[in-house]
């Protein structure tokens, strides 16, 4: 790997001559209109806008400029990093007036960077984080398509290593001897000391079963069993139990990666589950559309019930009489605002055995009562954690088996419990705010009265080098496309002056990352050609909703034609989502004003807004109606919190051949498109981040690019017109979005693959001491040497403000 980026830069010096001897006059004029920008960075669609002008279409210059994320301009020098393919980089600098070429070290271009802010003052006195160290020797692919697909890797190449001979197996005896649960032992009891009396005994037990009606129940079994070291867990009846001996037969006799990790899925191994998710107002009614409290929470209260299940059934299948436990952790809000926030336990709908566990966020002086911004959490966390663990071990009697850390916040308190409890840990970013606000490294001091993001930022670089393993919903959001960046590739290396230089964060290759995509709640998001199941007794008061003469706090502005189709979408009234933005497109466009009806919710009217970016939105949002006169075609609804209502709501908009739109400039997975395209209704969605990996353009439904409003909205009334010519288009559209949903998008599968690599990454970390000390004791020195004082700067919030 190292060779060939070495080989391709070396290259590009070579070819850069070549180009240079036919282009000079057009690169040193590139490189004129780049420096005139000034001191800064450039982002690419900058920098190809220049380029464009050119008449070099190809050699070593274009390649560079076409792979190019990041222009970094300092005269006389102008620094270029470079993505050759996702996960894979390097950095150059021109100077633009000598075009000489320098090769960059990550440090160097960091280095480079940061006098954009601080001038030269850094010096080498610098810290420097590089976790590449302690993963070093750990093996990773290295092919594009393999990332995303770690447990598959890991399975290969620990089967490949650890078992080669017989004896190498010890470690899987080990394991299935240390199965228990509340003190009662499973799988094997003391009566097997080595591989070869179980060998034997598997022996036994399988020519004994192989005499028996498949449908034995175990409970037959159970006392013959014993008697030769097997205990309960390998099935309920005699054909599971059959199907488990001659997997581990076949393991112990020529190992491979696929038996050894269907084996360990059967293994029973995880009970109870705790799911981290402190932010926001977290309950199941009156709360979707507050600040903070949106496509998380959804996520969670649709994965919890379908987890359950899968629980239950691999349980019963186990031969197993247990009730699992999983509890979501959260904030308790004292001042709940007409929402269950203030319960300390509530039971999750749609499980039995599944619960909201809140815990307040509590100070020297006291219990904090009012709702704070995720940004604001940091100095409560350390405490949060400490309360949580005792809360737990009062509502468990037993330590978890697994915990599952939601945003920022959620998988660094994950990373403390489970560095505490010594338990398999699994992260969920959501969203990696570095992503999603650009710039926002270098320039944190700037952000940080607002957003804190010093303190965000070196959360997720803990939680994401502690953490088990990794669970994304696509691939882009590990590593983008050919042209994006991926969320968690924005952290392979950054800097924020002054604080920190990251060389190396993370690695997108290592095999803690596995894409599990979520789905929809099917009982809510169903197709609208259901007719049987519609909630048809909702459509009074969502045409009551859409329609209605009235304007309230709930909705503002009327749609005059009822006949016109409707374009929908449903977001978080905040900057990233860009809901003014596609209300501004529409508002310039005279033809797609005059093909549909433009309907958006977002944001509540009904009550005064805590929230900055949200103010300013609505603030934005009164403008535009105002100034575009778009009363009459537009409808600006506020949040709607009932679940269930918002399903037939999707189906409705179906119902007038409309469409759904998520306009946002990044969305880390997009639930809204998930549950829109399930309902049938074609869906226009961002390219940058997951919906570019849920919809296959054209077929499924649109990408869109919310940089360019012109081209999207051209896009829609392309859509509209041909629709409106030919149903048929609409119809297909629509049943591509259904196929792909059913195809890959659905709880169950969800539900089945976690499980799943909780067994395989709980064995290997058992086995092979996954959990490294080395880069432990880093990460503590870390938090406490860096998060402890950060945090504490953030103010702690007054509840009488």
């Amino acid at each position: 790997m190292a060779e060939r980026v070495l080989t391709r830069v070396h290259s590009l010096r070579e070819r850069f001559d070549v180009t240079l001897s036919t282009h000079r006059n057009e690169i040193l004029s590139f490189l004129a209109r780049i420096e005139s920008h000034g001191k800064g960075i450039l982002k690419p669609h900058q920098l190809l806008a220049e380029f464009e002008a050119t008449k070099i279409h190809d050699g070593a210059f274009a390649e560079v400029l076409k792979s190019t994320q990041e222009a970094i301009v300092l005269s006389p020098w102008v620094a270029l990093a470079i993505r050759l393919r996702p996960g894979v980089w390097e950095h150059i600098r021109v100077n633009v007036h000598g075009l000489a070429v320098e090769e960059l070290t990550v440090p160097e271009y960091l280095h480079f960077k940061e006098e954009l802010v601080d001038g030269t003052c850094n010096g080498n006195f610098v810290l420097e984080l590089d976790f590449e160290p302690f993963t070093a020797s750990f093996p990773r692919p290295t092919l594009t398509k393999s990332i995303g697909n770690g447990v598959e890797f890991l399975n290969r190449h620990l089967s490949a290593k650890m078992f080669h001979d017989k004896e190498s197996m010890s470690p899987l005896l080990d394991f299935l001897r240390v199965h228990h649960y509340k003190g009662k032992t499973m799988m094997l009891n003391d009566r097997i000391q080595d591989l070869n009396s179980l060998q034997v005994v598997l022996r036994k037990a399988g020519e004994y079963l192989s005499t028996l009606p498949l449908d034995t129940p175990y409970s037959e079994l159970e006392h013959k069993f014993q008697e030769i070291g097997l205990e309960r867990g390998w099935g309920d009846n005699a054909e599971r139990v059959l199907e488990m001996v001659h997997m581990l037969l076949d393991l112990l006799e020529a190992p491979d990666a696929c038996t050894l990790e269907k084996f360990l899925g059967r293994i029973p191994m995880v009970f109870n589950v705790v799911i981290l998710s402190p932010h926001g107002y977290f309950a199941q009614e009156n709360v979707l559309g507050y600040p903070d409290t949106g496509g998380q929470v959804v996520y969670i209260l649709d994965q919890v019930p379908a987890l359950e299940r899968e629980m239950l059934k691999r349980i019963k299948e186990q031969g197993l009489d247990i009730k699992p436990r999983i509890i979501i952790v959260t904030r308790l809000l004292p001042d709940a605002v007409g929402t269950t926030c203030n319960q300390r336990l509530e039971k999750v709908f749609g499980a039995e055995y599944s619960h909201i566990l809140r815990v307040p966020f509590r100070t020297e002086k006291g219990i904090l009562r009012k709702w704070i911004s995720r940004f604001e959490v940091w100095p409560y966390i350390e405490t949060f954690t400490e309360d949580v663990a005792k809360e737990l071990a009062v509502e468990l009697q037993a330590k978890p088996d697994l915990i599952i850390g939601n945003y920022s916040d959620g998988n660094l308190v994950a990373s403390l419990l489970a560095h505490k409890l010594g338990v398999t840990q699994c992260t969920i970013a959501h969203a990696l705010e570095l992503t999603k606000y650009p710039d926002s490294d270098i320039y944190w001091k700037k952000f940080d009265e607002k957003y804190h993001f010093s303190s965000q930022f070196t959360a997720d670089l803990i939680a994401m080098n502690h953490t088990d393993f990794i669970i994304t919903s696509t691939f882009q959001e590990i590593a983008g496309s050919k042209d994006t960046v991926g969320q968690y590739e924005s952290h392979i290396n950054f800097t924020m002056p002054g604080l920190y230089r990251v060389v190396h964060g993370i690695d997108v290759f290592d095999p803690k990352f596995n894409i599990v995509s979520p789905g929809a709640d099917m009982s809510v998001y169903f197709s609208y050609k259901e007719k049987e199941k519609r909630l048809t007794a909702f459509h009074p008061e969502i045409e009551d909703l859409l329609y209605s003469a009235v304007e309230n706090e709930e909705h503002l502005c009327v749609l005059k034609d009822r006949t016109k189709p409707i374009l929908f979408t449903m977001a978080r009234l905040d900057n990233v989502k860009n809901l003014t933005g596609l209300v501004e497109w529409y508002a310039k466009n005279t033809r797609l004003r005059e093909l549909v009806n433009l309907v958006v919710v977002g944001g509540d009217r009904r009550k005064e807004s805590k929230d900055l970016e949200e103010q300013a939105q609505m603030k934005k949002m009164h403008e535009l109606i105002e100034t575009y006169k778009l009363n009459g075609q537009f409808r600006w609804i506020s949040s709607q919190m009932n679940r269930v209502r918002n399903g037939e709501l999707y189906r409705y908009i179906a119902d007038t051949r409309g469409a759904f739109i998520q306009p946002a400039f990044y969305e880390a997975f997009g639930l809204t498109v998930v549950e829109a395209m399930t309902c049938g209704l074609p869906t226009f969605a961002t390219i940058n981040g997951g919906p570019a990996e849920i919809i296959i353009h054209g077929k499924s439904g649109f990408h869109i690019d919310p940089y360019h409003g012109e081209q999207v909205t051209e896009l829609l009334v392309n859509f509209f017109e041909k629709s409106k010519e030919d149903p048929s288009h609409w119809d297909a559209v629509s049943e591509g979005a259904m196929k792909r949903i059913q195809e890959k998008y659905t709880w169950q599968i969800y539900s089945q693959r976690l499980l799943t690599l909780a067994g395989v990454y709980g064995f290997w970390k058992y086995v092979s001491k996954l959990d490294r000390l080395e880069i432990r004791r880093y990460l503590e020195m870390f938090y406490a040497l860096k998060y402890r004082k950060l945090a504490e700067s953030v103010p702690l919030a007054i509840d009488d403000e």
